[in-house]
């Protein structure tokens, strides 16, 4: 999800959960869905909005998530989960504002549907990239992260990198509108051989049935899929090369553009849990490591 694919976003889809059947459910509980709108953004770009004020008379603030493990998504017991969501609550308690309210939307709606204000805030874990940045704007990244493969177990074909990929010959897979698309083409891979499915599962379903030899994704997503397959592993993390060198992204949350106000006082309260090591206590139960804890910004990611 990064210097890549900007107007493409990466669609994700928690695992063992169909978007129909998380759409569905999340319906069941009276949880509104993101449907087609074109309201304008209200506040005023001078000022640097409105919205925090809004958010705190309200008590309540909707996050637009994806459905994807383990970014946003809601549990079997119909709870609002993820690393995004768990560290939306801590920062917006601290601003004011109590509750949190879910809408699920595809991964390539979010941000068409933050800037139509069917949310007010993007906690999907979305990755900062050039393109992205010029129709939102993000707080500094609270995760940074490396990819990964799904291959079969071995690795047969020794497959560790994009250019192993590319010289080995490799049938390769990759999730609607992932980065990786890109750093694989990038590497000297044909977009038409590659082949596109919905998220993570699915490619760990394709490398198992034999479909295609590797499937690239976030290091974090692919070492938690695949860790009740028997037939496939995840190779070790590594930096793709973007313009011949090592490139890490960074997941943030989104803003509306006109909304710098609470972009600022979520980054201010998201730098001191930074600091006092609770931003890792929040993330360490879905999965991130140490490693993946970032003083990365928004601004260095922004430029490329």
């Amino acid at each position: 999800m990064a210097a890549p694919l900007g107007k493409e976003n990466k669609e994700r889809t928690a695992p063992g959960t169909t978007r129909r059947s998380l759409l569905a459910g999340v319906a069941a509980l009276g949880v509104p869905v993101a449907a087609g709108c074109t309201r304008v953004p209200s506040a005023s770009a001078r000022t640097g909005g409105d919205l925090l004020d809004r958010l705190r008379a309200a008590g309540v603030v909707r996050l637009g998530i994806a459905g994807e493990v383990p970014f946003g998504y809601i549990d079997k017991d119909g709870r609002l989960t993820g690393e995004a969501p768990e560290l939306a609550k801590a920062v917006f308690e601290r601003l004011g504002v109590r509750r949190v309210q879910p809408v699920p939307t595809e991964f390539g709606s979010l941000i068409p549907g933050l800037n139509s204000q069917q949310f007010d805030v993007v906690a999907a874990g979305m990755y900062v990239n050039p393109d992205r940045c010029e129709q939102v704007i993000f707080a500094d990244p609270d995760y940074r992260m490396l990819d990964a493969f799904i291959v079969r177990k071995g690795n047969p074909k020794g497959l560790h990198s994009y250019r192993d990929v590319v010289e080995k010959k490799a049938r390769f897979a990759t999730g609607t509108g992932y980065a990786e698309i890109q750093y694989a083409v990038g590497a000297g891979y044909r977009r038409s051989d590659i082949l596109i499915v919905p998220d993570q599962v699915a490619g760990l379903n394709a490398v198992e049935a034999g479909r295609v030899d590797v499937f690239a994704g976030t290091a974090l997503t692919v070492r938690e899929v695949v860790k009740k397959s028997s037939e496939a592993e995840a190779t070790k993390a590594f930096a793709p090369l973007v313009d011949g060198k090592p490139h890490v992204d960074g997941g943030a949350f989104a803003f509306r553009p006109t909304e710098t106000r609470l972009r600022d006082a979520f980054n201010a309260e998201l730098r001191r849990l930074k600091r006092s090591g609770e931003l890792f206590r929040i993330l360490r139960p879905f999965g991130f490591t140490e490693s993946e804890m970032t003083d990365l910004t928004a601004k260095e990611l922004c430029a490329g």
